[in-house]
């Protein structure tokens, strides 16, 4: 059996000064899965996403992503896999305003020697692909700026920009807050198919329990968060 693509035991974290945010015993996100990871606004969703992404480091305990021990590698090496093998859709989208719908599928490929290699050699070809499965396949659009873009459109530009160069963990923050739920529904269908397609992970967070059987395994945030458990409990908030 291979080894879970994110590997987390006991890890603790709370920004300077601040009251505790995460305490997590025990989470695991195994290869190939589709992963909901459900919470409200505040739980410490995008927190964690950080996290596992390495752009936050936690105060104790560990966190494997694709096998490497997040806390023993230095900056710049979870800049590298992350570049190499994470592939994000952020909540909200950053995506670079001055570049074409194409121009911000590429980008990851610029900062990735690995990811370039598995787009192929028309690695255009290839973004246009996948925006096509994911809505976006008027010609007349991938060369315009993404600031021209409905909202639903950037959307499906940031997810493109995730899945280029097939990345071994697509991470989603709340994709799909600006959606209807026949939109919804559909962009997570595809976006699952080509997850699936590459042999991915994905963690998907939201806060719409309702997405939860669209999914492999649902995860309730707050029932794996004693952080969460502890602040509910000193407030005198019972299930």
């Amino acid at each position: 059996m291979s080894d879970p693509v994110i590997d987390i035991e006991d890890l603790t974290f709370a920004w300077k000064q601040g009251p505790q945010v995460l305490h997590i015993p025990a989470f695991r996100v195994e290869a190939g899965e589709r992963v909901f990871l459900r919470g409200p606004s505040g739980s410490g969703k995008s927190t964690l996403l950080g996290l596992i992404a390495g752009v936050l480091a936690p105060q104790t305990g560990r966190i494997r992503v694709l096998g490497e021990d997040m806390r023993a590698l230095s900056p710049s090496r979870r800049d590298r896999l992350r570049a190499d093998h994470v592939g994000v859709i952020f909540q909200m989208f950053n995506l670079v305003p001055y570049l074409s719908v194409t121009g911000n599928v590429l980008l990851p490929l610029r900062f990735s020697p690995a990811r370039r290699k598995a787009a192929g050699s028309d690695a255009t070809s290839e973004a246009c692909r996948l925006l096509a499965r994911l809505g976006l396949d008027d010609p007349s659009l991938l060369q315009r700026r993404v600031s021209d873009l409905s909202v639903g459109q950037q959307q499906r530009v940031a997810a493109a920009r995730a899945l280029i160069g097939a990345p071994r963990l697509i991470i989603a923050d709340e994709p799909t807050s600006a959606l209807d739920a026949d939109a919804r529904d559909r962009f997570i269908a595809l976006l699952s198919e080509e997850v699936t397609r590459t042999g991915a992970s994905l963690l998907f967070v939201s806060h719409d329990a309702s997405l939860a059987p669209l999914f492999t395994r649902a995860v309730d945030l707050a029932a794996i968060n004693q952080a969460s458990s502890g602040a509910n409990h000193r407030a005198g908030v019972h299930a």
